[in-house]
């Protein structure tokens, strides 16, 4: 017999045994009790899970009312908070009310003072516009008054000016020419030549210069009693038209004048131009 055969041979042949053989049933049951509990055990264990569940339900409960309550709390504390922040918050807003419209009060005062401020201004410059006014037709007519007082003294003293510096020029040319023909033994020359190519003032006009002879040295001399920027140019080029005319070169050029020009003495610097400023600085007429 296989397994199969045997298996249909319990199952047909096993109520019948379990119903009439007590002996055989009580030996069945005590086999299987090891892997299936009495109905007994399977009733206590039933109701031990049942405790068991009720005490977890019992101290759920406990455990939810406990939080319910402590979130009843959290929620009322919260409601204190917000109601006394709410409270904190509508003073605040009142203060800030308060303080806007005093602010306000204050703006409307700053700015009525302001514009009486601007129209007193305004008042005051149109009477100092008035008094200025009336100031300049005052001091125009003064300065009219001045300036044909001035007019006429200039005719007067430009003319004593210019006579007074040509005669100044030839006495202090004619001293100096003294001077050091007799105390230096050279010989002083007025040249006065014409430039009819007009190489000096580009077109043809007279050339006056003075030229110091001593030993066969040539100083070029220009006296004058004020000189400028040109005039020092014109100088340079007298100089060197009489170079060129009379094939000699000079060893100095020299300057001497009482008023110079601060343009005119950056020429002089550039073109090796000596200047004095005073007879007496030129105390000496060797070429070094």
């Amino acid at each position: 017999m296989n397994a199969e055969s045997l298996k249909d041979a319990i199952r047909r042949e096993l109520p019948d045994l379990l119903r009439n053989d007590a002996p055989f049933r009580d030996e069945l049951l005590a086999l299987t009790r090891r892997h299936h509990p009495e109905r007994g055990e399977t009733e206590d264990w039933f109701h031990e899970m049942l405790g068991e569940l009720r005490r977890d339900r019992e101290e759920q409960s406990r455990r939810w009312e406990e939080q319910k309550a402590k979130d009843e709390r959290d929620r009322a504390e919260q409601a204190r908070k917000w109601d006394e922040q709410n409270r904190k918050w509508e003073e605040h807003k009142a203060q800030a009310e308060q303080d806007r419209a005093e602010q306000a009060r204050k703006w409307d005062e700053q700015n009525r003072k302001w514009e009486e401020h601007k129209a007193q201004a305004e008042q005051d410059r149109a009477e100092q516009a008035r008094k200025w006014e009336e100031a300049n037709q005052h001091f125009d007519r003064v300065h009219e008054e001045i300036m044909a007082q001035a007019k006429r003294f200039d005719r007067g003293i430009g003319a004593l000016g210019a006579r007074w510096g040509i005669h100044s020029e030839r006495a202090f040319r004619n001293a100096l020419a003294g001077i050091l023909e007799v105390s230096f033994g050279v010989e002083v020359i007025n040249v006065n030549e014409f430039d009819d190519t007009g190489v000096v003032f580009g077109r043809p006009e007279q050339i006056e210069l003075d030229i110091i002879i001593q030993n066969g040295l040539l100083l070029i001399c220009e006296l004058k009693s004020s000189i400028d920027k040109a005039g020092m140019y014109s100088f340079e080029r007298k100089a060197r038209f009489y170079e060129e005319r009379h094939h000699r070169q000079a060893q100095r050029l020299i300057v001497i004048s009482p008023m110079i020009d601060d343009r005119a003495r950056k020429v002089a610097e550039r073109l090796g131009i000596e200047i004095y400023h005073d007879s007496t600085d030129l105390t000496s007429l060797d070429a070094s």
